[in-house]
C-alpha cells in the first residue's frame, strides 16, 4: 500500500502555492487538507514561513483587494501551523540558499525554513525544483 506524504513524514512546511492551492481547490488541495487534519490532531507539525504570510497578503490584495488580502491572512493564521519568523539561523541559511540558487528571497526564507524546521517543503513552485538537494519537497502540478 503507498503511504501519503502525512503518513511519512512528522514535519511539513506550506509554500504560498499550496495555500493557494487549498484557497482556490487547485490541484493538490485534498493532500494539503490531509496534512492540515493531521496537524490538528497533534499528529505532524506545519509551518509557514513569514514570507508567505507577507506574500499571502500582498498576491490578495492586488488581486482582490484589501479587505479579501485580510481575511485571507487571517484565514491562514488560523490554519494548525506554526509561523516561524526570522532568526539568525534562518537569516543566514536564506543568505546561504539565495546566493547559491536563482530565485526569490521570498522563496529563499522558505526554503530555508524547511532547512530549520526538518519539513517536507510543499508546494506548486517550478522554482524549488533547483533545491531538491537542499531539503525534501513535495510537488504538486503546476498551474
Amino acid at each position: 500500500m503507498k503511504k501519503t506524504v502525512e503518513e511519512k513524514n512528522k514535519a511539513f512546511v506550506l509554500d504560498t502555492s499550496a495555500i493557494f492551492a487549498l484557497r482556490d481547490d487547485e490541484a493538490g488541495a485534498d493532500e494539503v487538507e490531509a496534512i492540515l487534519r493531521d496537524g490538528e490532531k497533534g499528529e505532524v507539525d506545519i509551518f509557514v514561513s513569514f514570507m508567505t504570510l507577507m506574500e499571502i497578503l500582498y498576491i490578495v490584495w492586488r488581486k482582490e483587494g484589501k479587505e479579501a488580502a485580510q481575511n485571507a491572512y487571517a484565514e491562514t493564521k488560523m490554519l494548525p501551523i506554526e509561523i516561524v519568523n526570522v532568526d539568525e539561523v534562518v537569516l543566514l541559511q536564506a543568505g546561504s540558499i539565495k546566493a547559491r540558487f536563482v530565485l526569490s528571497v521570498m522563496d529563499a526564507f522558505i526554503i530555508a525554513t524547511a532547512k530549520e524546521k526538518g519539513g517536507v517543503l510543499i508546494h506548486k513552485d517550478p522554482e524549488f525544483e533547483q533545491v531538491t538537494g537542499e531539503v525534501q519537497c513535495t510537488s504538486f502540478p503546476y498551474k
